[in-house]
């Protein structure tokens, strides 16, 4: 994952309301045209992100659903 794509999945994390969510819903336009492998790459470095607290008030439900991993925004 770039720089820049670390940025704006940051960015919109930060606009993220509070609850549950998919990295694609959070990554948008674009993420239904990658090539699976690069859906798990970029999926692997979010969850690395993450884990390390490098998405601010993100954090990891430990629990997949609806073909994908589940992360939840906290309540600011």
């Amino acid at each position: 994952m770039t720089g820049e794509e670390i940025e704006t999945l940051a960015r919109k994390a930060k606009d993220q309301p509070a609850g549950e969510f998919h990295l694609p819903d959070l990554y948008g336009d674009g993420w239904d045209a990658l090539p699976i492998g690069q859906k798990v790459a970029k999926g692997n470095a979010f969850l690395r992100l993450v884990r390390r607290g490098d998405v601010p008030d993100i954090e990891d439900t430990g629990t997949k659903a609806g073909g994908g991993r589940i992360y939840r925004k906290k309540d600011s």
